[in-house]
C-alpha cells in the first residue's frame, strides 16, 4: 500500500475500498460469479496467502473477471500452501495448492477464464469450506 500524502489520495483508497465492499455486499447472486478463498490458517498467512488474496483481487478486478475473492481458515492441507478454493458458476469447487503469485496467474488464464484444468489442483478428498 501506498503512503497517504493528503487527503486526496485518503479519498482514492476509501472509494477504491467502497467500490470492493459494495460489489461483494449488493444484494447479487453469488453463485454466478466466481468465488475464490484464500486459505489464512497459519501456514497459509506464513506462505505467503495475503500476497496471493491481494494479486487475485487486482488482477481480477483489471481483467474485468466479476469474482468474489475472500478469506477462510485453515483448509487442512499445511504442506500445500497457499492454498485456494475456486469455484466457477456451476461447477464444483476445486482446491489448487502451492499457489504464487505465478501460479495464480495461471489458475485465471487457463482455468478461470478457459477452464482448462491445471497442475495444482488437491485430489478431491475434501469437504467444501
Amino acid at each position: 500500500m501506498s503512503q497517504i500524502k493528503s487527503f486526496e489520495d485518503l479519498r482514492k483508497i476509501k472509494e477504491d475500498f467502497g467500490k470492493r465492499i459494495q460489489f461483494r455486499e449488493k444484494s447479487f447472486d453469488p453463485s454466478k460469479v466466481v468465488q475464490i478463498k484464500v486459505g489464512f490458517g497459519t501456514s497459509g498467512i506464513a506462505s505467503g496467502a495475503k500476497e496471493v488474496m491481494t494479486f487475485l483481487r487486482d488482477e481480477l478486478e483489471k481483467r474485468n473477471i466479476e469474482a468474489v475473492v475472500t478469506q477462510t481458515g485453515d483448509m487442512g492441507y499445511s504442506y500445500a500452501e497457499p492454498t485456494i478454493e475456486v469455484k466457477l458458476p456451476g461447477q464444483e469447487p476445486i482446491v489448487f495448492g502451492k499457489v504464487n503469485v505465478r501460479k495464480a496467474d495461471e489458475i485465471i488464464e487457463r482455468y478461470i477464464k478457459n477452464g482448462e484444468l491445471i497442475d495444482g489442483i488437491i485430489p478431491v478428498n475434501y469437504h467444501t469450506i
